[in-house]
């Protein structure tokens, strides 16, 4: 089971929340660990942070209109773009008035994908 580093705006908490308790749904085939960080660490969380992302295998980014403005979620993102780590990049949710229409410079030019199972599925196969 592969380690995921799930990044979130901490205002999205409850998506991240979701995504985890769809791998505990045993009609779905998703399964990894969670290595996301759940509360903000001290002044050395950039240190933490990238010590927990460098032991995933990927990582999975909820984008939604709290992205932009969301700075730890930003810097993750950048971190695991500059390792070349596999990235699945997720619309926190479907309804388009709900999603971005102008990406941050971190993620520009990046495709964000629908939440779906398959596409989750797809990706987490990949990472092996």
């Amino acid at each position: 089971m592969a380690r995921v580093f799930i990044s979130f705006a901490i205002e999205d908490r409850s998506l991240r929340d979701l995504l985890v308790g769809q791998k505990r749904n045993a009609n779905t085939p998703i399964e990894f660990t969670d290595y996301s960080v759940k509360e903000p660490w001290s002044s050395s969380w950039k240190t933490n942070c990238r010590q927990r992302i460098n032991n995933c295998r990927g990582m999975i980014g909820i984008i939604t209109t709290n992205t932009p403005r969301a700075d730890g979620q930003l810097w993750e993102l950048k971190c695991a773009i500059d390792q070349n780590m596999p990235l699945l990049l997720i619309h926190g949710y479907r309804d388009p008035a709900m999603q971005l229409s102008r990406l941050p410079s971190v993620i520009s030019g990046e495709r964000i994908n629908l939440w779906a199972q398959d596409n989750v599925v797809n990706f987490l196969d990949r990472l092996g």
